[in-house]
């Protein structure tokens, strides 16, 4: 909980889009990172996954798909409830 997980988090997202911009790649996919084994809270993975993919897709604009893999239906509500707060955050989230 308190040794940056948070920032280590957004930072492997940034990562992969330096690589996606390097190679000039149209698309990528994610699994949800870290919620599985290393038990980092699905609700905040989401939320960081979720700004880093529309700050992306905001910067890059050869980025065409981003996809993110979840395991079950509950991930996805999760990621449905943290997209929905994100768009009402006003910085959209409909391309996301």
């Amino acid at each position: 909980g308190a040794r940056g997980e948070e920032a280590t988090l957004a930072r492997c997202y940034k990562s992969v889009f330096a690589l996606v911009e390097q190679h000039g790649l149209r698309s990528v996919a994610f699994p949800s990172i870290s919620t599985g084994v290393y038990r980092f809270p699905i609700e905040r993975a989401a939320l960081i996954a979720l700004r880093e993919i529309r700050a992306a897709l905001g910067r890059l604009p050869q980025l065409e798909k981003v996809t993110v893999v979840l395991f079950s239906q509950a991930d996805l509500e999760t990621y449905q409830r943290a997209l929905a707060a994100l768009s009402s955050e006003g910085g959209g989230g409909e391309n996301v």
